[in-house]
Formats: C-alpha cells, sequence, structure tokens
C-alpha cells in the first residue's frame, strides 16, 4: 500500500530545487524521512545563535522571515518552494540568524543526515545548496538576488548590450554647462558662447534651468534685428525647458528632440526642471543610425494624413514591444519607449483632427491622458481614458467655447478608436461634457472631490490624478496640477478616503498564500493580476507622492524611486515596490501579447511552477506597504 503523505511531498519537491536535480524514485526515498511541520503566525522555527537543528527546511505553504540583528531586521522571506536553516548542513555551527512564521506556515523538514549524501553525490545539488546559502534567498528583498527575476536591472535601466541593441545604450552628452541668468544681454551670452565653444546656453534661477538660448535663437531674434543686442536672456530664451534625467537611451533622445522639435535638450539630477542641471543634450549627440526602429516609427505616424493610415503603425509598435520583452529588455526602458510611440499617436490623431474643424482652437487647450496611460504604464492597447482643459473664457463665450471643444473631442476619441484604442466603457473620455472643462470648471470639480469626498469621488480622483499632457498647453496643466496640491494639502483628511480606497483592492492571495482567484463572471476562476497585484501597488504610490507634493511623476515605479529618495528609511520597501511593479507590468503585457487581449486575467493552469513562484514574490511588498499608508494616514495622524 502506497503511503500517500509521502507521495504527496514527493509531488511538492520534485518541482522545486535542489530536488529537481534529484531522479524520481531518490526523491521518493527522500519523502519517507521528511516530518510536516506547522506553525502558526510569529512563531520561531529557529532563534539566532540558537544550536542547529538535525534538518533543514522547506516551505511547503506559508511564509518564513529570517531576521538578524538587535532590530531583528528582516533580511530575507522565504515563500513557497524556499529552502532556508542551511547552516548546519553547510557551514557545521550554529544559526546566524532567526526563522519565524511570518503567517500559517506549513514546512517540510528534510534530515540532514539523509540528505548529505545527495549533496556530495550530486554536483548541482551541491552547487545549488552553496548558492543558496550565500545569497539565502531569491526575492526582491534579498539585495543581492534584486533584480534577477525577471532579467530586470535595478541599478540601472541601460542594460550591457551588443550590437544588435544598440540604440538602447545610453547617450552621451555634454557635462560642461554653460550658464547665465535672465538679466544677462544676448551680446554677453554672444561672447560667452564663442569663448566657451558651445552651441547652447542655459539660463538658471536659483541653479534650476528656466530656459534655454540656442546659437539658432540668437541668429533668428538677435541678428535679424528683430530685438536688439541688449536684450535680456528672458526676453528670447525657451521655456519652460525641456528637460530629461540622465539614464536617457540614444532611442529615448532621439523621441525626445522629434517630438519636441528642438535641437537641444537639457539634463536634469532627476530629469525634471526642478533640479540641478547637469548636462546639455544636442542633435550632434546623437549620430547614429538606428533603421527600423522607433525614431522611424515616429516619422511615418508623423507623415499620416488620416486615422487610418496609423493604425498599421500601431501593429509594428507591437511587433517593436513583441520584440523588446523576447531581448529581456528592462520593462522601465521598454515602457517609456512604447508611451512615446503612444503618445506621438494620440498627438497625430489631435493634428489630424484640429484639421477637420472648420476654425483654429479659439483659446489654448491641454488632452490629458489618464489611467494608465498617464502614468506611462499603457503597454497594450486598452480602452481610452482621456480628458480636455482649457483656458477660462468670459461668460459670454462659455457655450461657443465648450461647443467646440467637446467637437474637436469627438472626433479625436473617434480617430483613437480606429487605430486601436476602444471606447472607455464608463465614458471617461473628453467627448463627455463632463470631462471636457475650462480650467475654473476642472478646479471647481476637483475641489469638490477633495471636500466632499464618497466612494466615487475617491474612485474619479484615483483616474484623474495619475493625467500627464498629451498634447497642448503645459502652463495649464501646471496650473492645475499645482491647484491639486495646494488643495489637498489644505484638506489632509483626503488622504483618509484615498486610503481608504486604495486598501479596497482585493488581497492576491488567501489561505496559505495560494492564489485568490475570480469567483463567477465572465472570468471565473482566473487570477485578475490588475486589481490584485498592480492596483494596490499604483494606488499606494498616488497617496504617498501626493503626500509630498510632488508633481510631474506619474509612473508607478518612478514614484516608488522618488520616495526612496525622500523616505530613506523607507528606502528597500519601496526599491522593492518599484521592481515588483515592473515585474508584474512585464508578466501582465507578455500575458497579453500572448493571448491577444489586456493581460488582465490570467489562467494559472497555463504558469508553470517557476513563473507562479515569481508571480507571487512580487506581492510580497504589498501588505508591507498597505501597512504604511494604513498606519501614517491614520485619521489621528492626519486630523
Amino acid at each position: 500500500m502506497k503511503n500517500t503523505i509521502s507521495h504527496r511531498v514527493a509531488d511538492f519537491l520534485k518541482n522545486f530545487p535542489p530536488f529537481t536535480f534529484l531522479n524520481q524514485k531518490d526523491i521518493e526515498i527522500l519523502s519517507e524521512q521528511i516530518s510536516i511541520i506547522y506553525k502558526e503566525k510569529d512563531s520561531v522555527i529557529f532563534a539566532e545563535n540558537e544550536e542547529t537543528h538535525s534538518s533543514f527546511y522547506i516551505v511547503h505553504k506559508g511564509a518564513v522571515a529570517l531576521k538578524k540583528g538587535p532590530k531583528n531586521e528582516i533580511l530575507d522571506m522565504c515563500d513557497e518552494g524556499d529552502i532556508f536553516g542551511l547552516r548546519p548542513l553547510i557551514a557545521n555551527e550554529n544559526y546566524k540568524m532567526e526563522a519565524r512564521a511570518y503567517e500559517e506556515t506549513i514546512l517540510y523538514a528534510i534530515p540532514i543526515a539523509i540528505f548529505r549524501p545527495y549533496a556530495l553525490e550530486n554536483e548541482a545539488v551541491g552547487n545549488f545548496l552553496i548558492q543558496s546559502f550565500a545569497a539565502n534567498t531569491q526575492n526582491p528583498y534579498s539585495k543581492s538576488h534584486r533584480g534577477k527575476l525577471y532579467g530586470e536591472n535595478l541599478n540601472g535601466d541601460i542594460l550591457d548590450t551588443d550590437s544588435k541593441l544598440f540604440d538602447i545604450q545610453p547617450v552621451k552628452y555634454s557635462k560642461k554647462i554653460v550658464t547665465c541668468s535672465a538679466t544677462t544681454t544676448a551680446q554677453e551670452m554672444a561672447e560667452k558662447m564663442i569663448k566657451k565653444k558651445v552651441g547652447a546656453i542655459l539660463v538658471v534661477e536659483d541653479k534650476l534651468p528656466i530656459g534655454i538660448i540656442t546659437d539658432k535663437d540668437l541668429r533668428n531674434k538677435i541678428v535679424t534685428g528683430e530685438y536688439p543686442i541688449t536684450t535680456e536672456a528672458s526676453v528670447i530664451m525657451a521655456s519652460p525647458v525641456i528637460t530629461y534625467p540622465k539614464k536617457l537611451t540614444i532611442t529615448q533622445a532621439q523621441i525626445a528632440l522629434i517630438k519636441s522639435n528642438i535641437s537641444h535638450l537639457c539634463i536634469t539630477k532627476d530629469g525634471t526642471p526642478n533640479s540641478k542641471a547637469v548636462g546639455i543634450l544636442s542633435k550632434h549627440d546623437v549620430m547614429v543610425s538606428l533603421g527600423n526602429n522607433p525614431s522611424v516609427l515616429i516619422k511615418a505616424i508623423k507623415r499620416a494624413k488620416k486615422y487610418k493610415d496609423i493604425k498599421p503603425i500601431r501593429i509594428s509598435i507591437m511587433q517593436l514591444l513583441s520584440g523588446y520583452l523576447e531581448q529581456n529588455i528592462p520593462i522601465a526602458l521598454t515602457s517609456k519607449i512604447i508611451t512615446e510611440l503612444n503618445d506621438v499617436c494620440i498627438q497625430q490623431v489631435i493634428e489630424i483632427s484640429l484639421k477637420k474643424m472648420l476654425t483654429p482652437p479659439p483659446v489654448k487647450f491641454a488632452w490629458l491622458a489618464m489611467g494608465s496611460q498617464g502614468r506611462s504604464e499603457q503597454l497594450l492597447q486598452t480602452d481610452q481614458d482621456n480628458a480636455l482643459l482649457y483656458e477660462n473664457v468670459p461668460d459670454e463665450l462659455k457655450e461657443k467655447t465648450k461647443k467646440y471643444f467637446l467637437e474637436l473631442a469627438t472626433h479625436v476619441n473617434k480617430g483613437l478608436f480606429e487605430i486601436g484604442y476602444d471606447y472607455c466603457p464608463a465614458e471617461m473620455m473628453a467627448s463627455n461634457p463632463k470631462w471636457c472643462l475650462s480650467l475654473d470648471e476642472w478646479k471647481s470639480l476637483v475641489h469638490q472631490w477633495i471636500t466632499n469626498t464618497g466612494k466615487d469621488e475617491v474612485l474619479l480622483s484615483f483616474i484623474f490624478f495619475d493625467y500627464s499632457l498629451s498634447y497642448g498647453d503645459t502652463e495649464l496643466t501646471n496650473e492645475l496640477s499645482d491647484y491639486i496640491l495646494n488643495d489637498i494639502k489644505e484638506n489632509p483628511v483626503f488622504y483618509i478616503h484615498l486610503v481608504s480606497g486604495a486598501l479596497q483592492s482585493p488581497s492576491p492571495t488567501g489561505f496559505f498564500r495560494g492564489f485568490l482567484l475570480e469567483q463567477d463572471g465572465a472570468n471565473k476562476d482566473f487570477f485578475d493580476i490588475k486589481r490584485r497585484a498592480l492596483m494596490p501597488l499604483s494606488d499606494a504610490a498616488r497617496v504617498l507622492i501626493l503626500s509630498h507634493a510632488v508633481k510631474s511623476i506619474s509612473n508607478t515605479p518612478e514614484r516608488f524611486d522618488k520616495l526612496a529618495e525622500l523616505e530613506p528609511h523607507n528606502r528597500e520597501l519601496y526599491l522593492a515596490c518599484s521592481y515588483s511593479y515592473r515585474a508584474l507590468l512585464k508578466f501582465r503585457t507578455k500575458q497579453g501579447l500572448l493571448h491577444n487581449d489586456s493581460g488582465q486575467y490570467i489562467a494559472l493552469g497555463d504558469l508553470s511552477k517557476q513563473e507562479k513562484i515569481k508571480l507571487k514574490s512580487t506581492f510580497k511588498t504589498i501588505k508591507e506597504l498597505q501597512e504604511i499608508i494604513s498606519i501614517r494616514f491614520n485619521s489621528s495622524n492626519i486630523l
């Protein structure tokens, strides 16, 4: 008669290294000697400096935290299939850290005396144990392993690439910045540029870039006599200055120059105009031939005269995305390139739509991308989320102005639909009169959300507060962003509602860390990676970044990276969150490309054991992050 329990143990072990290196017969023999241990949450498995046990352990269900030092700092978190407690097998000395059940946990204890011969005779088993002992774990919390789960490189998003990937190599820029003040005259600037042999001079105020002047500006505005040679920099400078971060690739630089139709970019410490300039990048710095690549696609998009001309280019963008994923290009970089291409598509649709209008826009306006597109995370074509913001007008022109922009938005939404973006089922689109408003109307609406907050207002805030400018006037968008940040600052109780909403996302795992699947509906028994894994992270990042009044950063991983700078004591967690989000986004994108859908719902039966482990390991940050925001924005701390 078969021993059912030992066979179940064997079925489990055969899926995880180092047991994967053993044959089935050896695993079955070993399984008969294994003990099954149940541990309640917070119970100690072994203590620091405790004499070693006669077994090492593998986590069957639950999670185990490995802690060390007087502060009991968590060094690692062991999940399903992770092994720990190897010290007696390898070093024959007391434990150097504590192992404590992070939640209800079932362990398999493998007797060292029984297992040791396998480790000595099987080189693969021995090597794996030594590597595991040295590194402790394989999860995002581990400094030594962070970033290796999905081929990501968190120390920098630029890979060491071969010639096939030269277009994503970092671009070289000049670090010798020549600057002047807003009151410097054109003659003084020209003399300085000649002396320093540069083609552009940066205008700074309090060390921050506020404008840029190129030799072309001097030719067109001074030499032609349009302005006298005594004109101050503030009059002729291009402002606001276009800024980018240091980690800019050749492709990104090309896209940025083409998109903005400028010859120079300002490189700043954090990529925004609010940090110190560290370099200048010119067209001359971007001297590479890229062949069939993003810059070629951008040119093709910009040549399109009809919506239908853009649709086949969108297919090429998806092929480019698929190729980047196959080459294991970091998702952060992939996301930026695909987002830039999507933005150019939207901009061209708007350009075509404007030509369908009988007159030019009556006032300045801004087309805002919201939701995942606003966060630069919409790699796959999903539905539209957008809004339109226009300049205030006198009362007598309000109706006429609104009618104009609603007609324009209707054309744009139709154009986006024709190139592959479905209409939003909830009609959160600029052609909806509720989402096509003047600046004052937007301020009034946002103020209502912030001061009379209910469930619907929180949901609307989540969608709208991730907006980014796709097309139009920057100043309008900045003024609205400043208003929102100030209004939230004056009404801090709003954070309580935001956090309450952020904690509504369902947990990704349930009892013994099993995946929680959809219980009914069209996606019954599928795992919802968007609601259960991505949203808890993006919602928490939004609340935290708003609390620091940081604008111009809407991308979730970039928000976590910024938070890691702003809160050094939480740096490890935020970097782990940044990593987890990128890994989840990449996972979803791959699933979407594989099944030609949004990738939101995943059939777990189609995943390998290794994929499930990797996916589950990214969930570890969610709980700790939610604890931070629930404590920090508790009503007793806010009011």
